[in-house]
């Protein structure tokens, strides 16, 4: 999850009147992403990388995939600190948030067997996803726990952001296949649809200050942003 680099500090003062704006736009789009997780969860085609691991170790614990994420977000966000990274208000909120959400969702939605139902919820769980990511990248409250660890890497060992990604996500793929998580086209059609999906919606819902000081939704991609992708 990852956060656009903007002029104003992820935590700063608000003085546009954005702040409310901006805290529906975090938590509306944290919630998305919980449920469009979930969406995958039940399509049973094929996951986000991370939420392959968080499958594998539900697998083999016994919890929950929604709590098994929240522990895996706390984890990571304690290798933060050798990292010298800096959480946000957003950072702490999508290591509960997002899991909470899922397991939610999970609960609401029957089981899915054919694959007519199946298919469209897989679709329909990575465009969700997409407009998730648009929404809590554009409230600009700082990256998540595993975006952050990525960025971190980055600046530490100084290899590109894509290479550190690419690294990262294989590993946990890896490991969550190995331990039972669900690899398949879900999973290859996320890696190639979220990035435009996500620089889509970001365009829609970013938020910009009009001159007059008030609050408007932005029809432009804010400067500097990082797109997952």
């Amino acid at each position: 999850m990852s956060t656009p680099a903007d002029s104003t500090p992820a935590n700063g003062p608000d003085t546009g009147g954005r702040l409310p704006l901006r805290l529906v736009h975090l938590y509306a789009g944290l919630a998305l992403y919980g449920a469009s997780s979930a969406l995958l969860v039940e399509a049973g085609l094929g996951l986000e990388p991370w939420n392959v691991l968080h499958q594998g170790l539900a697998e083999l614990t016994g919890l929950t995939i929604g709590v098994v994420s929240i522990f895996v977000g706390a984890a990571v966000l304690l290798l933060w600190i050798p990292l010298r990274q800096r959480p946000g208000l957003g950072t702490v909120s999508n290591v509960f948030v997002v899991g909470l959400a899922m397991d939610g969702t999970l609960a609401l939605v029957p089981d899915a067997h054919a694959l007519a139902v199946r298919v469209p919820l897989m679709l329909a769980g990575i465009v969700l996803n997409g407009l998730a990511t648009g929404l809590y990248i554009s409230a600009r409250f700082g990256p998540g726990p595993r975006d952050g660890l990525m960025t971190g890497l980055h600046r530490r060992t100084g290899r590109s952001i894509r290479l550190v990604r690419t690294v990262l996500e294989v590993a946990v793929v890896a490991t969550g296949f190995v331990l039972g998580g669900t690899v398949g086209v879900g999973t290859l059609l996320y890696a190639v649809a979220i990035g435009p999906l996500a620089q889509f919606f970001l365009r829609m819902f970013a938020v910009r200050r009009a001159p007059g000081g008030s609050t408007v939704v932005a029809a432009g991609q804010p400067e500097g942003a990082i797109l997952p992708g």
